[in-house]
């Protein structure tokens, strides 16, 4: 199914599609349209609104074909941060990545611990491993680039940058993300309710800790 040039609605199934955008704020945009819509009521029988990086998945749609041409119509304006607490992820500033972030942003060490902690960040969605968010925010000029050789063991906790996202890695994992620091924090927790400390939509922010 198609839905114009700027919004692609893949079938998934008998009751669920992929609406696949242009970028990451479309999608942002787009997840919380569908929530808005499916909290007013408009979305009967929708079970699942599962956002990635450039598609939302839709679970429970009785007529797929006609939510493809309805969504084509869709206004969607830019996400805003949603009122609420923020998540504040407290952060030891001693990754073996630093300084090379910083010599790619053009600063120093120091710089980069100012700017990481005054960006508000929100996830964008979550995936690659139980309790990961990809936290978007950073400017288009602060992106860095994976590492060309990533690492086989990068230890739970740590905080990494790769290309528009920050996240922090829940579990000790391969992983190829240009590591700037290590929190505490539990992202995932099988006995807390819910499991997962980020959700898509949460308004992160990190604070700078000795």
């Amino acid at each position: 199914m198609s839905a114009g040039p700027a919004i692609r609605v893949l079938p998934a199934g008998l009751s669920a599609v992929l609406v696949e955008v242009g970028d990451g704020e479309r999608a942002a945009a787009l997840h919380a349209e569908l929530l808005r819509r499916r909290a007013a009521g408009e979305l009967p029988g929708v079970t699942e609104i599962v956002p990635a990086a450039r598609t939302v998945l839709v679970a429970g749609v009785a007529d797929p074909r006609a939510f493809a041409a309805e969504v084509a119509g869709w206004d969607l304006p830019p996400v805003v941060a949603r009122p609420g607490a923020v998540v504040e992820l407290p952060v030891r500033f001693d990754g073996p990545d630093l300084a090379d972030v910083a010599a790619l942003w053009g600063t120093t060490g120091g710089e980069v611990v100012r700017i990481v902690t005054g960006t508000p960040l929100r996830v964008a969605f979550c995936g690659f491993a139980p309790g990961f968010g990809y936290l978007t925010g950073l400017p288009p000029e602060l992106h860095v680039p994976r590492r060309d050789t990533p690492r086989t063991g990068v230890p739970a906790g740590s905080v990494g940058l790769a290309g528009p996202y920050a996240g922090v890695y829940p579990r000790a994992s391969p992983g190829g993300w240009q590591i700037v620091g290590t929190t505490d924090a539990p992202l995932w927790d099988a006995a807390r309710e819910p499991a997962a400390l980020l959700a898509p939509g949460t308004s992160v922010r990190f604070v700078a800790v000795r």
